[in-house]
């Protein structure tokens, strides 16, 4: 015979589940389900940055070791060498000058363009909104300009001859700016560069900037005043903090784009005179398209990305420190 045993529930209880339930097969499934699909979310993404962006870069690897100049272009000649790219190119001298040139400039200009973007995004907060809406305005227009057509201007200004500035500041008193050439040395030529990647660059920033300031209530504000604190303590306490990973956001992808500019400094002077206002991407086209040494080419290209790609580890870095988007 076989021997019930018979268990006692308190009253109002839920007896357990059986494990051959199928309600808890359907369960297990949804739940697995709910995991997985995300991921299956992303595989269109994610193959499309394999194909657009992981492949070319595999690419550039490669290429940077063989030799690839015009003729094993043509006859499709494969001729491995190692790291004598990177040997060569980390040897010459000038590629570390245009190395720190390219750094300097590169800071320069991200920080121009972060101050000149705070300080426009906190005036547009206490502005008239009349005054508010010329003032977009003009700043979409100077973002939506094409890079070239914004060059020619400013080449237009700073023109020795015809410039509009040197006539300026001869009318103010400045008489030694007659016939001055803006583009006769290096450092000359780069500050002019420089704002105008500046002027392009300061409309994304502020508008991402002020997206930030009018996302704080207004009622911290006004405690901020009842308080008595001051419009530089209410900066430090209320708006810097709503604005900080914003202002790092927009720091790290200015610093992606002035360290890879490239337009501007050809369309100015072509990196001159004598190489002066010559940069990483400059020299990079110089060595692949102009020089025709893709293998060269390939190893500067490489390098440039090992620095964007210390830039971006440090960026993740901040980003994985950061409690719910505030970055420490």
């Amino acid at each position: 015979m076989t021997a019930t045993a018979n268990v006692t529930m308190p009253a109002g209880a839920t007896p357990p589940a059986s494990p051959r339930d199928p309600g808890v097969k359907r369960r297990r499934r949804g739940r697995f389900g709910d995991r997985v699909l995300p991921y299956l979310l992303l595989l269109p993404a994610l193959a499309a940055i394999l194909v657009l962006l992981a492949w070319p870069l595999v690419q550039v690897l490669g290429i940077s070791f063989r030799k690839l100049d015009i003729g094993q272009l043509v006859s499709g000649k494969t001729i491995w060498i190692g790291f004598d790219n990177y040997t060569n190119t980390l040897s010459d001298p000038e590629f570390w000058t245009v190395t720190v040139r390219t750094l300097v400039f590169t800071a320069a200009i991200v920080a121009a363009t972060i101050l000149g973007g705070l300080l426009l995004a906190v005036l547009m907060r206490h502005l008239d909104p009349v005054v508010r809406i010329i003032v977009q305005v003009t700043l979409v227009l100077a973002w939506a300009t094409p890079v070239i057509a914004t060059t020619t201007v400013f080449q237009w200004i700073f023109d020795e001859q015809y410039g509009i500035l040197n006539k300026t500041l001869d009318r103010l008193g400045f008489h030694g700016f007659i016939g001055f050439s803006w583009f006769s040395s290096g450092a000359s030529t780069l500050t002019v560069i420089g704002l105008l990647i500046v002027w392009q660059a300061v409309p994304f920033v502020t508008f991402s900037l002020y997206a930030g300031i009018i996302g704080v209530s207004r009622e911290q504000y006004e405690a901020a005043g009842i308080d008595g604190a001051s419009a530089w303590q209410t900066f430090r306490a209320v708006t810097w903090p709503a604005i900080r990973p914003i202002t790092t956001m927009v720091t790290f992808l200015s610093v992606l784009w002035d360290f890879n500019a490239f337009a501007q400094i050809w369309a100015i002077r072509e990196g001159g005179p004598d190489g002066g206002s010559t940069t990483l991407a400059v020299v990079l086209y110089l060595k692949g398209i102009a020089g025709n040494h893709f293998g060269a080419a390939g190893a500067i290209a490489t390098l440039m990305l090992i620095v964007l790609a210390l830039i971006t580890g440090r960026y993740i870095q901040l980003l994985v420190r950061t409690p719910e988007g505030d970055l420490k």
